[in-house]
């Protein structure tokens, strides 16, 4: 019992938290329990993107609820970190990060998947084109470049060296670097990195330009799957039941107009936002958008894309068997655009 309190220290330090500040949530919005609650929701953004969020926001969808950006990140798990804290309202991560904040005693839940894997969305392992790597073997010794380690990245290429054979020694002798996501596309291109993963506006851009190619894909690895969720913190759902509603909806009408909108309105529409909020941003990229992926109506969470997760983190030995339950994980209760449902539903 004692190593456990142990190891849950040391990875919350590792994280820069603190037992105290996930255990309490603290909130700097100001949100208080009982009527209304807040109307101010605090996000990190990313550069040259457009979040779901930002784009209910700007469709209407949120109503008299308001975003307050309060800066950009460039890694999922840094994300929900700053959720649980409280340094944010909401926070969105790849699952197994989730999951796993969540085995460590973060008090927060999933309560809308934002994006995934599809044929237009997804993560490409990209290798230059004269490079002699072509099996999961010929990466022993090799570095791959990816904005963040323990997220879909690290994890995707996990599963593709297990199912290329190599033995977990070997799988440690593969060398995952991070790399800024705005910079991977150089560093492959000046061998630095022997693989970079390229998703998105970003690996759309990267093919453009020519001379590299994949090696593998998520999709081809998982197919079309929701691979991403939106958490609040426990005490924020409880506190602001009626903002978070209006959120989750607000992001789940979203995803379903870009769905079913023509791609050159959606495009247009993000280049607008971007333009409008004055980050000094390049909007060019953003003509490679083509899906976010997500694999339910209206991001709605079946359970099965966090059991993925939950198994493959129990095998690696990254959390013990039964220290996540799936239905305390996550909720579909706020999200009144997708079907009817309860809590861990």
């Amino acid at each position: 019992m004692a190593t456990t309190a142990s190891n849950r220290r040391q990875f919350l330090s590792l994280l820069g938290l603190s037992a105290v500040a996930v255990g309490c949530g603290t909130t700097a919005n100001g949100a208080t329990a009982g009527k209304g609650g807040t109307k101010t929701l605090r996000y990190q953004g990313w550069a040259g993107q457009v979040t779901l969020p930002e784009l209910a926001e700007d469709l209407g969808y949120l109503g008299d609820v308001k975003l307050k950006w309060i800066g950009n990140t460039i890694s999922g798990p840094q994300d929900i970190q700053s959720a649980a804290t409280g340094q944010v309202d909401f926070g969105g991560a790849f699952n197994g990060a989730v999951v796993k904040l969540a085995a460590n005693g973060a008090p927060v839940k999933a309560v809308i998947s934002y994006y995934g894997s599809d044929k237009y969305a997804y993560n490409g392992f990209y290798v230059l084109d004269d490079s002699p790597l072509r099996s999961a073997r010929d990466l022993i010794g090799k570095k791959v470049g990816m904005n963040t380690l323990g997220a879909h990245a690290e994890a995707m290429l996990d599963i593709y060296l297990q199912r290329g054979g190599l033995s977990r020694a070997d799988i440690g002798k593969v060398e995952p670097l991070v790399v800024p996501p705005v910079n991977t596309e150089q560093t492959l291109r000046q061998k630095q990195i022997d693989v970079a993963v390229l998703g998105g506006i970003l690996r759309d851009k990267a093919l453009a330009a020519g001379g590299i190619r994949p090696l593998f894909t998520d999709y081809q690895l998982l197919g079309a799957f929701s691979a991403g969720t939106y958490v609040m913190t426990d005490r924020f759902l409880k506190q602001n039941p009626d903002t978070a509603r209006t959120f989750v909806t607000a992001t789940g009408r979203a995803i379903e107009w870009a769905r079913s909108t023509p791609h050159d309105e959606v495009v247009a529409r993000m280049t607008d936002i971007v333009k409008r909020r004055g980050r000094n941003e390049d909007t060019a990229p953003l003509k490679y958008w083509r899906s976010f992926g997500v694999a339910e109506r209206a991001g709605r969470i079946t359970g099965k894309e966090l059991r993925l997760w939950i198994d493959w983190l129990v095998e690696r030995g990254d959390i013990k068997k039964g220290e996540v339950t799936l239905a305390d994980l996550y909720t579909n209760a706020f999200n009144g655009a997708s079907s009817p449902s309860t809590s861990g539903s």
